[in-house]
């Protein structure tokens, strides 16, 4: 399968062929920064994050050193990075270096006019939860915040029309009933995609629900996930018969408090960092990528998405091809 025909316009064919030519020399694809651990929700699922607000700084620093690696996409998230007092500085910063592709993950619970701002100043990325499909339930997810369901839908009906908006939907025993509405909602909003996830705690496996082919038609990820969810195809978890290498890793990293770790999920589920930000980040990222099965690692074993799984296959095979071409050619030469 075409990797662009998942969706996830960070995945390519193209990139996967260039981090199995060109390793850690290949620019920095994608990077997410923790801005801070701070929240207004208490979601019950949430692996937050601990720790105080970056200083700016420290955040701009590392913005500027992914830049100066080629970076085409960053994603600041936290905690609630709507909670960071200097974000929209960093936005117009990364806009200001020419970094293509600017994303925010947010409960969507802040005034809208906030979330404008850092559209006209960048952000053209947009990742929104939304874990249920109704006030009452919506409420109590977000920790008993009154009003907050209410104020999130108001949202991403009104963004949706003006920036590329997902929406996550985390799935638990206490929402999973809901997830044909929450989706059926989310449609009606107009984002331009959903992506449904079982909660870390909750295991790899949801259940399938029945979804319209009008629906699936306009949103690759979620069509891409409903059917891996329809063919047995676990959300979390890597297959006994899938790569054990994270070419993510490459290419692509997480980052807060002045560490950098393999990914995102790595970083949330209390995964140790592979070094410190630096000139030498890119070299332990390596190192990490060449001794690490992630067979062999709980976190990764257990965790990694599908869609991260079908990009390290697709990169191990390409990188198959390319060695078999090449010793081709020496034998022709030899």
């Amino acid at each position: 399968m075409e990797l662009e025909k998942i969706g996830f316009y960070t995945l390519t064919d193209e990139r996967a062929l260039r981090v199995a030519r060109q390793g850690i020399a290949a620019p920095l694809w994608r990077c997410e920064l923790i801005l801070t651990g701070r929240c207004n929700f208490r979601c019950p699922y949430c692996r937050g994050v601990s720790g105080e607000d970056i200083p700016y700084h420290k955040a701009a620093e590392t913005v500027c050193r992914w830049k100066e690696n080629g970076l085409f996409a960053i994603r600041f998230s936290g905690g609630e990075p709507m909670l960071y007092p200097k974000l929209l500085k960093l936005v117009e910063l990364a806009k200001g270096l020419g970094i293509e592709r600017i994303a925010l993950s947010t409960n969507g619970s802040f005034p809208l006019q906030e979330y404008e701002d850092l559209v006209r100043a960048g952000v053209n990325d947009l990742s929104i939860s939304l874990d249920a499909c109704c006030a009452e339930d919506g409420d109590r997810i977000a920790g008993g915040v009154k009003g907050s369901w209410e104020q999130v839908v108001s949202n991403i009906r009104a963004l949706a029309g003006i920036v590329y908006l997902t929406v996550g939907v985390v799935l638990t025993q206490h929402n999973r009933s809901q997830t044909r509405g929450i989706i059926a909602l989310a449609a009606r909003l107009g984002v331009s995609d959903i992506r449904v996830i079982p909660a870390a705690q909750e295991g790899t496996v949801l259940p399938a629900p029945g979804v319209g082919r009008e629906i699936l038609g306009r949103l690759p990820v979620l069509a891409y996930r409903l059917r891996n969810i329809q063919q047995g195809i676990p959300v979390r978890g890597i297959g006994p018969k899938d790569c054990g290498k994270c070419s993510l890793v490459l290419d692509d990293m997480a980052a807060m408090g002045g560490k950098h770790y393999p990914c995102i999920i790595y970083l949330r589920e209390g995964g140790a960092a592979i070094g410190e930000m630096g000139t030498g980040m890119r070299e332990e990222r390596m190192q990490w990528f060449e001794g690490h099965n992630s067979h062999k690692d709980p976190i990764c074993f257990g965790n990694c998405l599908d869609v991260c799984v079908a990009y390290n296959n697709k990169v191990e095979r390409n990188r198959a091809e390319e060695l078999a071409a090449v010793e081709e050619l020496d034998g022709r030469l030899q």
